[in-house]
């Protein structure tokens, strides 16, 4: 899109027909903008200058995560239609990059279980077989990235619901270090203590920079002092990272998030 080989709103109109033909059966996006609304945005998008690395691109957010003007269920009846009046701090991050939010993804009843359903918005489906678990708890998440829906999602780990379903979905995600991403301070804070968002992504170098976009510089607040290291490229790599590795495994070129 920097280059001008594919626009924000032909970028859209793709992930809006590959949404519409794969999600029915996964259920895996939940609370979708409208379309229309969605292609004025990416228009908008083309018209402006780049706001940062992810100008443009679509993004769904874990529905356990607010997102401004959209419903956090959490999965649960109790919250089912809560619109959030403000977003989370990761997702201030994203879009501030120049993402594009086109809806939420699913996960269990507050988050708990390795499983995704809920009363709420039913069942996400794996989508190598439609018959087992994709895992939880940011199993829609892994899902969209696994069919093709997206190319990067958030999601959030306490006890590996990042971990798991990137694993089931056969795609990429990673806990980053607790306060490496920033998390609001509002309701449990005993248990923000054992959580922590963190990126998913198709592939590992999307991972790293969607890492580096989660995780602003920034002091003090619910996660305490952070001091910020941007992901950097290592064209070679120290001795010690090679030892143990057979000399046909290691990789010319490591990208690696501090």
């Amino acid at each position: 899109m920097r280059d001008g080989r594919l626009s924000c709103e032909a970028l859209m109109e793709a992930t809006l027909d590959r949404i519409a033909a794969v999600n029915g059966a996964l259920n895996a996006v939940v609370s979708m903008r409208g379309a229309q609304e969605l292609l004025a945005e990416a228009r908008e998008a083309d018209r402006s200058e780049p706001a940062g690395p992810l100008h443009g691109v679509p993004i769904a957010i874990k529905d356990l995560a607010d997102a401004k003007g959209l419903p956090t269920s959490q999965g649960s009846p109790a919250f089912a239609g809560r619109i959030a009046a403000a977003d989370s701090p990761h997702v201030a991050a994203l879009r501030q990059a120049g993402a594009i939010v086109i809806g939420k993804t699913n996960t269990p009843e507050f988050g708990l279980g390795s499983h995704t359903y809920n009363p709420v918005h039913g069942v996400t489906a794996n989508p190598y077989d439609l018959s087992r678990s994709c895992g939880g708890s940011s199993g829609g998440a892994a899902v969209a990235l696994a069919a093709g829906m997206l190319s990067i999602a958030d999601g959030s780990d306490m006890m590996g619901s990042l971990r798991n379903p990137v694993g089931w979905n056969n795609v990429y995600g990673m806990r980053p270090s607790w306060g490496r991403v920033p998390g609001g301070a509002d309701g449990d804070v005993f248990l923000h203590r054992l959580s922590t968002n963190g990126p998913m992504a198709r592939c590992p170098v999307d991972l790293a920079l969607l890492l580096d976009v989660m995780s602003p510089p920034r002091t003090g607040g619910c996660r305490g002092r952070h001091s910020h290291l941007s992901v950097r490229w290592m064209a070679t790599p120290p001795d010690c990272v090679w030892r143990g590795w057979p000399t046909g495994m290691r990789p010319w070129r490591w990208k690696m998030a501090y």
